[in-house]
Formats: structure tokens, sequence, C-alpha cells
């Protein structure tokens, strides 16, 4: 998986998440001496009034972040964040990807979590048809947990 684990982008929707994602992640891509740029998306409701103010969005990213830079400083892995705001989560993933240069995406899937929902139904088809690059499934280290 070297060159595929390059540069990975790594979708992260809630600090719980950023733990599970990078136990499975981080090992991967150290070993392919690759970086990480997490992502974390927040989808914007088309005109809607949002729930949470920008402000709130954007401290929780950082509590989610914080995880992710932790965790990669701990591994010797070099990271980025991106905060993105978008009508699409997907939409918002590949194009950090594609600003990022990014070699593939990777997450791992959990009950409960919004990347699971995004790999059901309809939106399983749209996320592959819209591809650009790799995406990568990772099994979770705590999966038993």
């Amino acid at each position: 998986m070297g060159d595929l684990l390059e540069t990975v982008v790594v979708p992260v929707a809630s600090e719980a998440d950023a733990e599970t994602t990078m136990r499975a992640v981080l090992p991967r891509v150290s070993d392919a001496g690759g970086s990480i740029i997490a992502v974390h998306v927040v989808e914007k409701g088309g005109g809607a009034m949002d729930k949470a103010g920008v402000k709130q969005r954007e401290l929780y990213a950082e509590d989610i972040f914080a995880v992710v830079e932790d965790a990669c400083a701990d591994a010797g892995v070099a990271c980025e964040t991106d905060l993105r705001f978008d009508e699409d989560v997907a939409d918002g993933i590949f194009a950090a990807a594609r600003d990022h240069g990014a070699s593939a995406v990777a997450f791992t899937p959990r009950e409960s979590n919004r990347w699971l929902d995004l790999l059901t139904g309809d939106n399983a088809r749209d996320l592959v048809k819209r591809a650009e690059l790799p995406v990568v499934v990772l099994p979770a280290e705590d999966a038993d947990e």
C-alpha cells in the first residue's frame, strides 16, 4: 500500500471517531512513510439555519483535530487538519483530497457512525461513482470494544 498511503485524507466526525480511526489508520500510514490530512466536514443546510454557530462548529472541530494531532505526534506521522463546510459530506471530503493532492481517502466504519451511514444505500453508490482517487475502508483496531 506504499504510494496509496502517501498522503491520506482521513475524515473524522467526532473525538471518539478520531480515536478509533487513528488507531486503524496510523500504523498503516506510518509503515508506508505517509502523512495524514484530517478532514472534518460540517454539513450545511442548503439555506436552512444551522443549529450551531460557526464558532461553536470550529471549537468542536478543534477538539477533534487535537485527538488527531496528538495521535500523529505519538506515531511520528506528519499531519494537517482541514475544516470544511459543505452541503454534501462526500463532496467536502473529495474537495479536501483534491486541494491537498491526496493519494487516497481512508476511514474506519463503525456502528452508529456517520461514515458507515455514508456507505449504505444510494450514498455508497454516489461515493463510488464520484471517487476521484482510491477510497480505503480499514477495519477498526478495537472492533470488539
